[in-house]
């Protein structure tokens, strides 16, 4: 017999077993999801509990990047206050704000006089009377610096430190404690909800484990016959572990649904709010990404669980 003979049934031979191994599988995945609807109310409510204990999580980091996205417009507001000295000519003011424009590093430069710095303090503080009997203007010729959007605020001190040094500059002060402040909560808030996910996540993975522990009590004479006759523990494990992989899918779908449910009664009043700051959509959803990504998430989890309470309890059952 020639090669290509002995090729070709060695191709069909693993044709054949491939098929076996995938009929096998597809069984198991449509026996688990028949187990599960026929309890249908015990799976439902363990479906439920995958689904808020997912669902809060994907909530709150869906908030926290919504936030952090925001508060990349908001870093605007970082801004350098160069007070010049008081004899700097106002042609020497605009030379200078249009050098420090020029610079990669700045987004803007705003020139404020001596008179207009008086104007607006008037206006803020409403000490007219008092502010008249001064016999000249205090204030001193001050240069606004906007760095890019963005910089890091090491960057923006080193900056500022620079500027600070210039002949003109008397003081250079970084308007930027509010900025690390945001910063610094929203990295707390991110490490925080991070620490509730592995949290839920360990409960999920419980919660899953025990009800494929019921389910293997419940059939222990099923599984005492299959390794009778013959059946191996991978065999047997099959079915459970899809089961578990049906109740992540539909936890993960049940998350995706109180996730936007959230969002769209939520859409109203943000849309209002967003019109009065004139400023875009405050909350995205989840988007294709997410949503997969959450679905396997709940696949992941409900996989973990059950994989873990198969592999303690399965050893235990043996034909006697």
């Amino acid at each position: 017999m020639g090669a290509p003979a002995r090729k070709q049934r060695s191709g069909s031979r693993m044709g054949a077993r491939l098929t076996v191994w995938a009929s096998d599988h597809g069984r198991a995945a449509v026996g688990a999801l028949g187990r599960l609807a026929r309890s249908r109310v015990a799976s439902i409510m363990t479906a439920g509990v995958l689904g808020i204990a997912l669902a809060l999580p994907a909530a709150f980091l869906l908030l926290l990047d919504n936030l952090e996205r925001h508060a990349g417009d908001w870093d605007d507001g970082a801004q350098v206050s160069l007070f010049l000295q008081a004899d700097v000519s106002p042609e020497d003011q605009a030379a200078l704000a249009a050098s420090l424009a020029e610079r990669t590093s700045i987004r803007r430069t705003e020139v404020v006089s001596p008179d207009e710095a008086l104007e607006e303090f008037q206006a803020v503080a409403g000490m007219d009377d008092a502010l008249a009997f001064l016999d000249e203007n205090p204030l001193p010729p001050l240069v606004i610096v906007y760095p890019v959007t963005g910089t890091p605020a090491d960057e923006i001190e080193a900056l500022t430190a620079e500027m600070g040094e210039h002949e003109a500059v008397d003081t250079a002060r970084l308007d930027l404690e509010w900025v690390q402040r945001l910063q610094a909560i929203m990295e707390l808030s991110r490490r925080a909800a991070w620490l509730v996910v592995i949290l839920l996540a360990a409960a999920v993975i419980m919660v899953v484990g025990n009800t494929i522990r019921l389910a293997i009590e419940n059939r222990r004479e099923e599984i005492v016959v299959t390794k009778l006759i013959g059946g191996t523990n991978a065999f047997i494990r099959r079915p459970f572990l899809y089961e578990g992989a049906w109740y992540g899918i539909i936890g993960g779908v049940l998350a995706t649904v109180l996730v936007e449910g959230g969002r769209l009664l939520l859409s109203g009043p943000l849309e209002r709010l967003a019109s009065l700051y004139q400023t875009g959509p405050l909350l995205t959803g989840l988007g294709l990404q997410g949503t997969l990504a959450l679905w396997a998430a709940g696949i992941a989890l409900g996989l973990c669980g059950s994989w873990l309470a198969v592999g303690r309890h399965l050893a235990d059952i043996e034909p006697r």
